[in-house]
Parts: structure tokens; C-alpha cells; sequence
């Protein structure tokens, strides 16, 4: 099947994913400077995942463009990534109103850890699916091209 589906449904879950992220950000009481440190833990966590975010983004886009099609269990391992990331506006909010304490950075830790490895689950199944002489081979990385089966 077509990939342009895959690709406008995660385009927008990345969008609404970064919208919640900022809306969480509450804005701070009183008018100096003073009034801005208490937010900066939440906004530099922010940052960090709109980095991380829009590194998922544009890595998703690129994979996607080196792909010709997509079969359901790429879906469904798409869909995987994309709850993973969808945890980023929780564990981001809980992070920085937390001061980065001790469980919530670890929270924040696994949900980054669990993308990293539905986004690699991702990019096996295209793999498997368009071949090994792809053009989505041959565009990646080399720890990409080896054989392994998922």
C-alpha cells in the first residue's frame, strides 16, 4: 500500500505531540526575571524533547522517503514508535516540575529507550519489506543493512 497515509498521520501526531509539550509549559507569576526561574527546569525539559522530537521527525522522514510502500506490520510498528514519542509531553512535564528527580528522569529515560528501539523495529520491518538491494538499504546507515530478522 501507499506510504503518503503513514507519513500525514505521523506528521500530525508529531505535530500535536510538540503542541501538548508547549501547552504544558505554564507561564510564570510576576513580571521580572526573577519570575523566570522558576520555569526554567520545565523549559529547558522542552527543549530537550523538541529536540528529541523533531529528531525523530526529520530521522521518520528521510526513512520514509528512501521507501517505496507500506504493509501492515509497518503500520502497526509505526504505530508503536508514535505512542512512545505520544508519552513525551508526561514524561517531560513530570521531569521538569519535578526538578529532575530520581524516577521521573528514569521514566523519561525508558520512554526515550522504548522509541529508540520501536523506531529501529521500524526500520527492520521496512527493510524486510522493500529488500535487501532497496534503495532504503542502500540510503542508511550500515548498521541498518545487516540481516536480522524481526
Amino acid at each position: 500500500m501507499s506510504k503518503n497515509r503513514l507519513e500525514a498521520f505521523s506528521d500530525g501526531v508529531s505535530a500535536v505531540i510538540i503542541t501538548i509539550m508547549v501547552l504544558d509549559m505554564k507561564v510564570p507569576q510576576g513580571t521580572d526575571l526573577h519570575a523566570l526561574k522558576s520555569v526554567v527546569p520545565v523549559f529547558l525539559c522542552y527543549v530537550l524533547s523538541y529536540v528529541y522530537v523533531g529528531i525523530y521527525w526529520n530521522n521518520h522522514h528521510h526513512l520514509l522517503q528512501a521507501s517505496e510502500r507500506v504493509s501492515g506490520g509497518i503500520l502497526w510498528a509505526n504505530l508503536v514508535l508514535l505512542f512512545c514519542l505520544s508519552l513525551a509531553p508526561f514524561t517531560t512535564a513530570w521531569m521538569g516540575e519535578n526538578n529532575y528527580a530520581p524516577l521521573p528522569v528514569a521514566v523519561y529515560g525508558l520512554m526515550l529507550l522504548f522509541a529508540g528501539i520501536a523506531y529501529f523495529v521500524l526500520t527492520k520491518r521496512l527493510i524486510a519489506h522493500h529488500g535487501k538491494d532497496s534503495v532504503l538499504v542502500r540510503s542508511s546507515h550500515c548498521w541498518l543493512a545487516p540481516a536480522m530478522p524481526l
